[in-house]
């Protein structure tokens, strides 16, 4: 998609990691390598970028998410515009053409989470057709990655049997 001035939205596929370091300063924290391949390799995963020649200005990300009495929908992860390339409609290209792809490959909707008080976001997501905001409450958990292990290879909690993964998954 070209949005004019040699402005151009790119769907980034496995082998486009260095656009996406190249945008670094667009992320919440520096993407690495690893992750970066990781999430382009993954056919659920996309991310689409905002390119002004060689550098790149914005990018959305989205996910998949399939349930088995819904179906599938996108959750749009994350939304970036570089400060110099605000208010020009790149935010809302972006939203757009990742809107595009969801219903392109079948799923029934798009959903984002923002907090209240960011008005740019409302406006953008708004201004790409986004329902009104409705009342939610977000909850987080943080895991120790470094953490114990189960021991033995199940864990009973509540009257279920939780399996360790077999080591061949390891």
């Amino acid at each position: 998609m070209s949005l004019g001035a040699g402005l151009s939205i790119v769907l980034l596929a496995p082998g486009d990691e260095g656009v996406v370091l190249a945008g670094a300063d667009l992320f919440d924290a520096p993407p690495t390598a690893a992750w970066t391949a990781q999430f382009l390799s993954c056919e659920s995963h996309h991310l689409l970028a905002a390119v002004a020649g060689d550098d790149v200005v914005g990018f959305v990300s989205g996910v998949e998410t399939t349930h088995p009495d819904k179906g599938t929908e996108m959750f749009l992860y994350e939304l970036s515009v570089h400060p110099d390339h605000r208010n020009r409609g790149i935010g809302r290209a972006l939203v757009e053409a990742l809107a595009d792809r969801a219903r392109g490959r079948g799923c029934y909707g798009m959903w984002v989470a923002t907090e209240p008080d960011n008005t740019a976001a409302l406006a953008t997501y708004r201004a790409a057709g986004a329902a009104p905001p409705e009342p939610c409450v977000t909850l987080g958990w943080a895991f120790d990655l470094a953490g114990p292990t189960l021991p033995g290879p199940e864990l009973q909690l509540a009257g279920w049997a939780l399996a360790q993964p077999h080591p061949s998954q390891v």
